[in-house]
């Protein structure tokens, strides 16, 4: 599949729990992976990048600790996740240019500690 930090689509943490969470991006980071909220850049970084500690292991799906992530499914096959996506995926049609450029947000992942590989500032 994909190196993580370059997938754009939607993705989904399950966590050790089983429950599952529609997230905007995940980066790779020293002590696992930062994952960005959906509507993350509304937030500040405090409330809307999280890190899930443990090793990144995987090509898509991945694993990281207790939990993994893999990319969204389609509306048959995870309609409540679409649910959760739906509202995200209108707000970036509607609002094109208030959602951050690739090149910012590979800035602020640095920012956050995030490994992006063959990239630099």
């Amino acid at each position: 599949m994909a190196e993580l930090e370059t997938v754009t689509a939607p993705l989904v943490v399950r966590f050790a729990a089983g429950d599952e969470k529609v997230v905007a991006r995940a980066f790779p980071h020293p002590l696992g992976i930062v994952y960005l909220d959906l509507f993350w850049h509304l937030s500040r970084p405090d409330d809307a990048a999280h890190l899930i500690r443990g090793e990144l292991r995987g090509n898509g799906p991945w694993r990281v600790g207790d939990a993994s992530i893999r990319v969204l499914g389609c509306g048959t096959t995870n309609p409540l996740l679409q649910a959760e996506y739906i509202p995200w995926r209108d707000y970036l049609n509607e609002h094109p240019g208030e959602y951050p450029p690739e090149a910012q947000i590979l800035t602020i992942a640095r920012r956050l500690g995030c490994i992006i590989p063959g990239r630099s500032e």
